[in-house]
C-alpha cells in the first residue's frame, strides 16, 4: 500500500506539472503578432503613389490658383495666387507637425473614434523602415509615401475655402483660420472617414476604426472629407465676411477666362491623382478610378454647356469648366466603388445639381459665394457621396463593399438602402461638425483682429495693399 501511495503521489505530481506547464506551452506555441516587412512592397505601387502624390499637389499649385485666379478682378489675381500658395506651405507643415498624427493614429487619443492622438507628432516614429496599409492583405507601401500622399490632401482642402470670400479677406487672419480649421475640423473629419489599421489587423481589432468608418460610409477618395467639408466651411466664411462692396450693383467678370481654363484643364489631369491614387495601390481598381473621373467630368462639362444653351442659347467656357469641375467633385467619393456607366449618370446629375445652386439658389438666397465653392464643392460632394451607395451597389455594376474584418478580406452582403440611409448620416455629421467649427472660428477672428479688410483696400485691390505688388504691370 505505501509503494502504491508513493506511485499515486508521483502520478498526480507529473500530472499538476503538465496543467501548470500547458499555458506557457500555448503562449510559446501562439503566432507571433503581424508585422509588415519590405517584401510585401511592390515598386510599381510606390512609383505610381509618388506620382500621384505629385499630381494632387499640382492640382493646388497651380491650377486651383490658377482657376480662382483668372474668376477673380485684375486688381485682386495675385491675392488669390499668394492666399493659395502660403496655404499650401502652411498646410504641408502643420501636416507634418501633428496633422498626421492627428489623422492616422488612434492612440494617445481620448475619443479614438473622433481623432487620433498625438504619437506619431513631428513624424516621431516614422522612417524608411516603417509601412502604412493599403487594401490588401500583405501588400504595403513605405510609411513616408503615404503620409506624402495624404498631405497634398491636407494642402487643397483649406485652399478650396477661399474661393468663397476671394476679394475681401486679409491674409494674416486667413492663415490663422486655416491652420485652426485644419486642426479642429480636417483632421478629425479626415480620421472619422478614413482611419483603420488596415486589413492584415482590422479583425483583431475591429472598434479600432474612426467613426463614419466603423458606420461603413464609403469615400474613396474625399467627397466628404475634402469638398462637403471645404464647401460648408466656405458657406460660413462669406456669410460671416459678408458681400463685397458693389456686389450686384456694378460688374465683376472674370478678368482672365484663360487663366480660368488653365487651371480647370491641370485640375482635371492632377484628379487622377487625386482619385486612382486613393485605391493606393497600381492595380485595376486605379485603373477604374481613373475611367470614372474622365468620363464623369466629361458628361457633368457637357451636361452644363447642355443646360446653358436650353436656358441662354449660349454654352459659355466658365459654364463648361464649372461643370467639369462639378463632375470632379461628384466623382471623387464614388470612383472605385462605380461602373462607368452610372459614374456618367452621377456626373451629369451633379452637373444639373450644382447650375440649379449657383444660378437659382445662390440668387434666391442673396449670399456672396464669390467663386461658388458651396454650390459646387460642398453641393457637388453631397450628390456624390449620396449617389455613392447606390451607384457601389453590385446590382448596378458597382464593386460593393469590402468585409476587411475578414482575416482574408471578403465581398460583404451589400444593403442598398441601408448603405444610402449611412450615406446620409455621413452627409449630415460632416455638415454640422465643419459648420460648428468654421463658425466659431470665423466669428473669433473677426471679434479679434479681424477678418475683413477696409472699404478703401476693398475697392482699391488686395494686390497692392496687402502685397505690395500688381499681378500685371504695363
Amino acid at each position: 500500500m505505501p509503494a502504491w501511495a508513493n506511485i499515486a503521489d508521483v502520478a498526480n505530481a507529473a500530472v499538476n506539472a503538465v496543467a501548470e506547464a500547458a499555458p506557457a506551452a500555448a503562449e510559446t506555441a501562439a503566432p507571433a503578432a503581424f508585422t509588415p516587412d519590405a517584401t510585401m512592397v511592390n515598386k510599381g505601387d510606390v512609383a505610381w503613389m509618388l506620382v500621384a502624390s505629385a499630381l494632387v499637389l499640382m492640382m493646388s499649385v497651380p491650377a486651383l490658383a490658377l482657376f480662382y485666379g483668372g474668376l477673380v478682378r485684375t486688381k485682386n489675381m495675385l491675392s488669390v495666387l499668394m492666399q493659395v500658395l502660403t496655404i499650401v506651405c502652411v498646410a504641408a507643415l502643420v501636416w507634418f507637425s501633428w496633422g498626421y498624427s492627428m489623422t492616422f493614429t488612434s492612440t494617445g487619443s481620448p475619443f479614438p473614434q473622433y481623432v487620433g492622438g498625438l504619437d506619431k507628432i513631428f513624424l516621431k516614429g516614422v522612417d524608411p523602415t516603417t509601412f502604412a496599409a493599403t487594401f490588401s492583405n500583405g501588400v504595403y507601401l513605405p510609411e513616408y509615401v503615404f503620409v506624402i500622399f495624404q498631405m497634398t490632401f491636407a494642402c487643397i482642402t483649406p485652399a478650396l475655402i477661399v474661393g468663397a470670400f476671394a476679394e475681401r479677406v486679409k491674409f494674416t487672419p486667413l492663415i490663422i483660420f486655416t491652420v485652426l480649421w485644419l486642426t479642429f475640423a480636417y483632421f478629425p473629419i479626415a480620421h472619422m472617414v478614413w482611419y483603420w489599421p488596415g486589413p492584415d489587423f482590422l479583425h483583431a481589432a475591429p472598434t479600432d476604426v474612426g467613426k463614419m468608418w466603423g458606420w461603413g460610409a464609403l469615400d474613396f477618395a474625399g467627397g466628404t472629407v475634402v469638398h462637403i467639408n471645404a464647401g460648408v466651411a466656405g458657406l460660413i466664411g462669406c456669410l460671416v465676411i459678408g458681400k463685397r462692396i458693389g456686389y450686384k450693383s456694378e460688374p465683376m467678370p472674370p478678368h482672365s477666362l484663360v487663366m480660368t481654363m488653365i487651371g480647370a484643364s491641370l485640375l482635371w489631369i492632377g484628379w487622377f491623382g487625386f482619385n486612382a491614387g486613393s485605391g493606393l495601390e497600381a492595380n485595376a481598381f486605379g485603373a477604374l478610378a481613373f475611367i470614372n473621373t474622365l468620363v464623369a467630368t466629361a458628361a457633368a462639362g457637357a451636361m452644363w454647356a447642355l443646360i446653358e444653351q436650353v436656358v441662354h442659347r449660349k454654352p459659355s467656357l466658365l459654364g463648361a469648366a464649372s461643370g467639369v469641375v462639378a463632375g470632379l467633385v461628384a466623382i471623387t467619393p464614388a470612383a472605385g466603388f462605380a461602373h462607368p456607366g452610372t459614374a456618367i449618370i452621377l456626373g451629369a446629375v451633379a452637373s444639373a445639381g450644382c447650375f440649379f445652386f449657383v444660378t437659382t439658389v445662390k440668387n434666391l438666397l442673396k449670399y456672396d459665394d464669390t467663386l461658388d465653392v458651396f454650390g459646387i464643392h460642398a453641393v457637388g460632394g453631397i450628390i456624390g457621396a449620396i449617389g455613392t451607395g447606390i451607384v457601389a451597389a453590385p446590382q448596378f455594376g458597382g464593386q460593393g463593399w469590402i468585409d476587411y474584418t475578414a482575416p482574408v478580406a471578403k465581398a460583404g452582403a451589400y444593403d442598398l438602402v441601408g448603405q444610402v440611409t449611412t450615406q446620409l448620416w455621413a452627409v449630415g455629421l460632416t455638415v454640422v461638425w465643419t459648420g460648428t467649427v468654421s463658425l466659431v472660428l470665423f466669428l473669433l477672428l473677426k471679434f479679434t483682429i479681424g477678418l475683413r479688410p477696409s472699404a478703401e483696400v476693398e475697392v482699391e485691390g488686395l494686390d497692392i495693399n496687402a502685397h505690395g505688388e500688381r499681378a500685371y504691370n504695363y
